[in-house]
């Protein structure tokens, strides 16, 4: 199983989300950016299950960002993964950068956030950020049912 970094593209309507501890946040209608490391055990098919989680929504929340993947508001619109034994996450996040949801996603480390929001579709940017890193960057764009349901 490879083990790395990856960068989750939800789109949305833009709506108001309670994120257990971190409280209800107001989320503009746009694309947000969730990065996470897929270093533990199963690798990047933790992305997958990401998307499963949008598309079935069949258990409680436990990280938040199965908060918005539980949520009719957001749908997941593209995934871009790297494979590396290395650590990238933090510094991912750190080169993507910009408008964020502060403390998202980022209760073990020191980052501000690990959740971006942009206007319009980021993917260009997200795999050059990748790319500014050395990494090798794959992108699988998501067409799913879940869009066509949002609220």
């Amino acid at each position: 199983m490879d083990k790395g970094v990856y960068a989750l593209i939800l789109e949305n309507t833009g709506c108001v989300v309670w994120i257990g501890a971190l409280g209800e946040r107001e989320f503009f209608a746009g694309s947000h950016i969730y990065v996470g490391s897929a270093l533990g055990s199963g690798g990047l098919a933790r992305a997958d299950r990401h998307v499963r989680l949008a598309l079935h929504r069949d258990r409680p929340p436990r990280w938040h960002i199965d908060y918005l993947l539980l949520d009719p508001h957001f749908a997941p619109a593209a995934i871009i993964t790297a494979a590396t034994a290395r650590d990238y996450e933090c510094e991912l996040a750190g080169t993507i950068g910009g408008s964020s949801v502060p403390g998202f996603g980022c209760s073990d480390c020191t980052c501000p956030s690990h959740l971006f929001y942009r206007s319009g579709d980021p993917v260009a940017e997200i795999l050059a950020a990748f790319r500014s890193l050395g990494l090798d960057a794959r992108i699988t764009r998501i067409k799913n049912e879940a869009s066509e349901h949002r609220v």
